[in-house]
């Protein structure tokens, strides 16, 4: 990645904005977004703690806590097949993305039967429900945008309606997240805050 996008990155200061690949894996985030997907970045399943990329796809069907996260957990199960369909048809030679279903089929009944269903999605606007373990539930709108100059990446963008509980909940994650931040910058802070 271009160390550009991780500047524009952390230019967005008061909205969770994260990059991913279309296989799902998180490629860059700002620290809005890793506070709000702490809980994935913190998963084994997802895979961050084997050197791999964090995995929002692997996480959805192999960590049992994303059914609290995501919670309309269901809708999401059957777009993240979908968009891996999709995927696979425009790219059936991408070997990280065979080997991500063949692990998903080998490992989650519910993967094996929403990838059996064939349905494809092409996803890039909407909302999303959260129930994030600091701030509970979060009702986000979500862009994703494609860039240009990195045709398979997009950047995911996370906003609240004005005057809203989820906006308020955005306020707080963020003062969590430099909080937390500001920790893992003392010489005695754990390692990582959100990793």
């Amino acid at each position: 990645m271009r160390p550009v996008i991780q500047q524009v990155l952390d230019a967005i200061t008061d909205a969770p904005a994260w990059v991913r690949n279309a296989r799902h894996d998180i490629i860059a985030m700002n620290l809005m977004a890793r506070a709000l997907y702490s809980p994935v970045l913190q998963s084994a399943a997802a895979g961050a703690a084997s050197g791999r990329p964090a995995n929002t796809t692997r996480f959805l069907y192999l960590d049992p806590a994303a059914r609290e996260f995501f919670i309309d957990f269901d809708r999401m199960a059957t777009d993240a097949a979908a968009m891996l369909r999709l995927e696979a048809g425009r790219h059936p030679h991408d070997k990280d993305l065979i080997t991500l279903v063949g692990e998903l089929s080998t490992r989650s009944e519910l993967f094996r039967q929403q990838w059996a269903s064939q349905n494809v999605k092409f996803h890039r606007s909407g909302r999303k429900r959260l129930r994030h373990p600091a701030v509970g539930e979060l009702d986000l709108n979500f862009e994703g945008l494609e860039l240009p100059s990195d045709p398979a990446l997009q950047l995911n963008i996370y906003t609240a309606d004005p005057d809203t509980p989820t906006a308020d909940g955005l306020k707080i994650l963020a003062t969590w997240a430099a909080t937390s931040s500001a920790e893992s910058a003392t010489p005695n802070a754990r390692v990582a805050a959100f990793e």
